[in-house]
């Protein structure tokens, strides 16, 4: 018996929200500052879990299934990358240990095109590590999560093709 998408959209949406507020209890709870690259990574997991709520609602058939998991695999690609560079960041330490200015400082001070290279760059916040679980950092945890909702959304646009072969 086969999965409904609708379903396989509806766990990737809470999965989504599940990932968000721990992610706020760690915040406001354990007092764990989101870095600018963790926040990116937030906005991420919105994206695909918006996007994925969208298509559990609608429940497209047909070219629509394929737009909808296209969307929020490209999402979870990019949060994925991102997590990628935090990950990066904590393994190889940047010389100078700074912590830069936070997001919303960026976002009022600067334009986007000089915020983004800043972003990337990571600061001392991003690179050091504040919680583990099973040997494995928060930006692991959330690659690993990219990557389970990059694959359920490969699975929505290829796996009915290979079952009608």
């Amino acid at each position: 018996m086969p999965i409904r998408p609708r379903i396989l959209f509806s766990a990737v949406t809470l999965g989504c929200i599940g990932l968000l507020g721990f992610g706020l209890f760690l915040q406001h709870f354990q007092g764990l500052e989101p870095c600018p690259l963790c926040i990116l990574q937030r906005i991420a997991f919105i994206a695909a879990g918006v996007i994925a709520l969208a298509a559990a609602l609608h429940d497209p058939a047909g070219w629509g299934r394929p737009v909808y998991a296209g969307l929020m695999s490209l999402s979870a690609v990019a949060g994925g990358a991102v997590a990628a560079r935090q990950i990066w960041l904590q393994h190889f330490p940047p010389k100078t240990i700074s912590c830069g200015a936070d997001l919303e400082y960026m976002m009022e001070s600067f334009p986007l095109t000089q915020i983004l290279p800043m972003i990337f760059r990571g600061s001392g916040d991003c690179a050091e590590v504040k919680w583990l679980f099973l040997g494995l950092s928060i930006p692991e945890w959330a690659l690993v999560c990219f990557v389970g909702i990059a694959a359920v959304g490969l699975w929505l646009t290829v796996g009915p093709r290979l079952r009608a072969r």
